[in-house]
């Protein structure tokens, strides 16, 4: 990708990620927003709140996204951890091409067939790339290429039967691992560099990430307890997003855990939010977001006490769809106002036609089909794609 027009997903459930780009395309074919200038920036006065695709961003400013921010459990108002940062400004399927995969959870991966393939039904059209852990030598099924290749397979069916009817090259996608036990940059770019390191969560795999653009830097834990190489790697960032999971007695008292389980959970698997407090104090971000608790008015309260109790600079607890625009001058937090109901967006690279073998109806399938042929003539007629019609009628094989 060319320019400063990239973006970058910190991903959990992908297809989230696919969610809010769609319904946050606004041009004047896909049900723009009235009134709303698309060279306008955050920095207007007035713009309390944020519309996605209608303001151009600065030549350092940064725009991170919040998609999921909530616990393995998904529910309708906080969907499983997904992140979006941008560099630039429009977002159809085909520049949401860079996925970073923290770990193999089920929420925080298991919407990877939305994104993968909804995207290439949705006009890709250019392979997606994808970055995650290896595995320990000794588990090579914990990694990422992995879970990849056979979530492909798994799909054979679904993927077989659109191939030659979509542009082939669209449909691969290029898997790149990398070591999850140590620090190394997995991805430098169009002056964009990411960097992995470990995260002590469950077992070994899990990784965290930061990302350097010009003088902008944004770190994402990924789910993690607290570490020496989070504290090492996250200084000096404008953004530091760490998880910090509901109580142990939120857990027991609003989701019936028991007391050991959710003890054990809570505070051992994932980072409990004083010590998250504790993490943000030592590496002192422009902002600290909290995310992976279901924010409610019954929860939040004691989210904050307890993070506030080991921390007092600059903090948000996260929701979904929030929007961060970061400049040298301040970081602006403000909610995202997205349609749902809008078309995906057309790709830049124009469109590529379809390539490759199909599958066709074997002859037992033809032989049932019901003839409509004086009604489906007349309708390709009607839709001005008549010549099409004659060689698009199924044959016998």
């Amino acid at each position: 990708m060319q320019g400063i027009n990239k973006t970058v997903a910190m991903v959990g459930a992908l297809l989230l990620a696919v969610a809010a780009y769609a319904y946050g395309w606004h041009r004047g074919d896909s049900g723009q927003q009235p009134d709303l200038a698309t060279d306008a920036s955050a920095d207007e006065e007035g713009r309390k709140t944020y519309y996605p695709n209608t303001e151009k961003l600065g030549k350092n400013e940064m725009r991170v996204i919040s998609l999921g921010t909530g616990m393995p459990n998904q529910r309708k108002s906080q969907a499983s951890a997904c992140w979006l940062v941008e560099l630039g400004l429009e977002i159809p399927y085909d520049l949401v091409n860079k996925v970073f995969v923290g770990h193999l959870h089920s929420d925080h991966i298991g919407d990877f067939a939305a994104w993968h393939i909804g995207g290439w039904v949705g006009g890709r059209q250019r392979a997606p790339r994808i970055w995650g852990p290896d595995g320990p030598e000794d588990h090579p099924e914990w990694g990422t290429k992995h879970f990849i290749d056979h979530q492909i397979e798994s799909f054979s069916w679904d993927i077989d039967g659109r191939s030659g009817r979509l542009p082939t090259v669209a449909g691969q996608i290029e898997v790149n691992e990398f070591p999850h036990d140590e620090f190394s940059i997995i991805y430098d770019e169009n002056g964009v560099k990411i960097s992995a390191w470990p995260a002590v969560h469950i077992m070994a795999g899990p990784v965290s990430f930061s990302l350097e653009w010009k003088n902008r830097k944004f770190v994402f834990s990924s789910d993690t307890f607290p570490n020496q190489w989070f504290i090492e790697h996250a200084k000096n960032a404008d953004i530091v997003i760490h998880e910090t999971f509901g109580t142990i007695r939120q857990n027991i008292d609003l989701q019936g855990w028991d007391r050991a389980n959710s003890a054990l959970v809570s505070a051992r698997v994932h980072t409990p939010p004083a010590a998250a407090g504790k993490v943000f104090s030592m590496v002192e971000p422009r902002m600290a977001i909290a995310y992976h608790f279901f924010n409610d008015e019954n929860t939040w309260e004691d989210m904050y006490n307890e993070i506030r109790s080991t921390y007092d600079g600059p903090l948000t607890l996260a929701k979904d769809l929030l929007a961060w625009n970061v400049t040298d001058d301040e970081i602006k937090v403000r909610e995202v106002v997205a349609q749902e109901a809008v078309w995906p967006a057309k790709s830049p690279y124009g469109t590529v036609p379809p390539t490759g073998d199909r599958e066709e109806l074997p002859t037992w399938l033809v032989d049932g089909i019901l003839p409509l042929e004086d009604v489906m003539e007349a309708y390709y007629e009607r839709q001005g794609v008549g010549d099409l019609y004659e060689e698009q009628v199924p044959k016998k094989q």
